[in-house]
């Protein structure tokens, strides 16, 4: 179901709301980065991955389109909301994107690979409350967080592969 029209928003507002999206996921993302770079080499260099486990450069690239995606979803699904309502919406949006950060933490920078398999479980479903809260107002919006579900999904597999293959 889509919102109503939303009232009209200048758009110099509308330019400051997409650059605190934009702000707020790539300073989530560095954080990301700052945690999961020293493990590259490190440990995680040593751990035993499945054959379908994608050479490491391919990861910046996805996880680049994806959160950019994902800033563009959140600040497409606020400028389509009817002013006063995005709340569900940002709560679902701000949880999921704590929890992306804290699989890093977890599985990075802790070499806890139970604990971030949990977590990304719990990932997923936020995301999907949030892709479907998203698309409630703005098709584009949901549509926009798809890649990201894929994406978690096969990092899902990934991660209980490792598990499996380092007890």
């Amino acid at each position: 179901m889509q919102a109503a029209t939303p009232a009209r928003r200048s758009r110099g507002r509308q330019a400051l709301i997409l650059a605190a999206f934009l702000a707020l996921v790539f300073a989530v993302y560095g954080a990301s980065v700052s945690v999961t770079q020293p493990a590259i080499e490190g440990w995680y260099a040593d751990l035993a991955k499945p054959g379908f486990t994608p050479p490491n450069v391919a990861f910046p690239i996805a996880w680049t389109a994806i959160f950019l995606l994902m800033a563009l979803a959140g600040w497409q699904a606020w400028r389509r909301s009817v002013p006063g309502t995005f709340g569900w919406p940002l709560a679902c949006f701000l949880t999921q994107l704590a929890l992306n950060f804290a699989w890093s933490a977890l599985f990075f920078g802790e070499g806890e690979i139970l604990l971030a398999l949990i977590d990304v479980i719990a990932l997923i479903l936020a995301l999907l409350a949030t892709t479907v809260a998203f698309w409630q107002i703005s098709r584009p919006a949901g549509v926009m967080l798809l890649p990201y579900l894929a994406w978690l999904c096969f990092a899902t597999v990934l991660n209980a592969e490792i598990l499996r293959l380092n007890p």
